[in-house]
């Protein structure tokens, strides 16, 4: 998208400073998808259609296929403030909505444990701009599901702590009512290892186009700006199909896969900066072989575009073609010795880690030249 002004839904809408920066930079070694293009096509087209409004996208595909980095790329083009909620197996509805909690005094809270006196300083200290989930990751390092746990203990103990008190009451939205509320654009990350079908319905619910969540203290509409982008692996240990009903609210679906080969060893230049593209062939085979008998043979791990960035960029800083090949790639796919096996012979039998042996002959020659 060579003109931002031609991607913008809203050329009215002013972000603030705060919005500005949560719109995604791209890197100069993005490049632009035939999704990214079909996408941004199709949403800008129907922007104005009412029922017919694109506002929910589904990215369903592979490990490492590059879902994460489309939904930011269209927060780049649509010059719209971008976040993501990581999905879990135990959430809740208050990951969904937020939560509220007691503002209690500092004498009650010098008595509480180290633990919670750090949690409830860092939520009283904050603005109240973002969801209290994004405070504690941010502030405390927490991984998402590990503020989610925090809260949850809070919101067990701080009223053990405030009897015969009077105190107020603060609201902690989480970040998908935040971007909702705000008009954002929202990705959320593997809905389907949620367990609770509750925690879907209220999903389900907030995703539709005229939809609206009821908080503890209002009821918010959606805002029209906001627009919720799905990403989710397919045949990922731990997942579940997609809930038929939230899948039933998508108006776009993008299969994503590994790209064609011409692709991967173009994105490979633009990411890593080398440029040797008889190698970059080779380790691209290698990976696409390698992906195709994973599936096959139901070997849980994948061999995507990340392995195939690191593998590249390793062998572009002098390390071993065929050591890396174990430690960058096959390794994050499985390290069980008969899956490790079939994946060599699958190699051996296409001729590719012949090959691969020959690339080590090549670029040992290119290095003693060199000296």
């Amino acid at each position: 998208m060579k003109n931002y002004e031609e991607c913008m839904l809203t050329p009215t809408r002013k972000l603030t400073d705060v919005e500005k920066e949560l719109v995604w930079k791209k890197p100069i070694s993005h490049k632009v998808s035939e999704e990214e293009l079909r996408i941004c096509k199709e949403i800008k087209r129907n922007w104005n259609s009412g029922e017919l409004k694109i506002a929910n996208i589904l990215l369903e595909g592979d490990a490492g296929s590059g879902k994460t980095q489309l939904a930011k790329a269209l927060s780049a083009n649509f010059r719209l403030p971008y976040t993501k909620v990581t999905c879990f197996a135990d959430m809740d509805k208050s990951d969904i909505i937020g939560a509220i909690l007691p503002v209690i005094s500092s004498e009650r809270l010098e008595k509480m444990e180290p633990l919670e006196q750090n949690v409830l300083k860092v939520l009283y200290e904050s603005d109240g701009f973002q969801s209290a989930t994004e405070i504690l990751m941010n502030e405390l390092g927490d991984t998402q599901e590990q503020a989610s746990l925090k809260m949850k203990q809070l919101l067990k103990i701080v009223p053990q702590n405030t009897e015969d008190e009077v105190i107020e009451y603060r609201f902690y939205p989480s970040e998908i009512v935040r971007a909702y509320q705000k008009g954002y654009l929202l990705e959320i990350q593997e809905p389907t290892v949620i367990r609770d079908a509750a925690v879907l319905m209220a999903l389900n619910s907030a995703l539709e186009l005229d939809g609206s969540i009821n908080l503890p203290t209002e009821i918010i509409r959606r805002h029209p700006d906001f627009i919720a982008v799905i990403t989710t692996n397919r045949s990922y240990a731990g997942t579940r199909p997609l809930n038929e009903a939230l899948r039933d609210r998508v108006q776009h679906t993008e299969k994503m896969d590994l790209p064609t080969k011409e692709i991967m060893i173009e994105r490979a230049i633009s990411k890593t900066g080398y440029e040797d593209e008889k190698v970059l062939d080779v380790l691209a085979d290698i990976i696409i072989v390698l992906d195709k008998t994973a599936r096959v043979n139901a070997i849980k791990g994948v061999a995507g575009m990340r392995s195939y960035f690191y593998w590249a960029d390793a062998v572009a800083g002098g390390a071993s073609a065929k050591e890396s090949l174990y430690h960058k790639v096959i390794y994050k796919i499985t390290t069980d010795s008969e899956e490790i096996k079939l994946l060599e012979d699958a190699l051996k039998s296409r001729g590719l880690l012949a090959g691969l042996d020959k690339v080590e002959i090549e670029l040992k020659k290119k290095e003693y030249l060199m000296r």
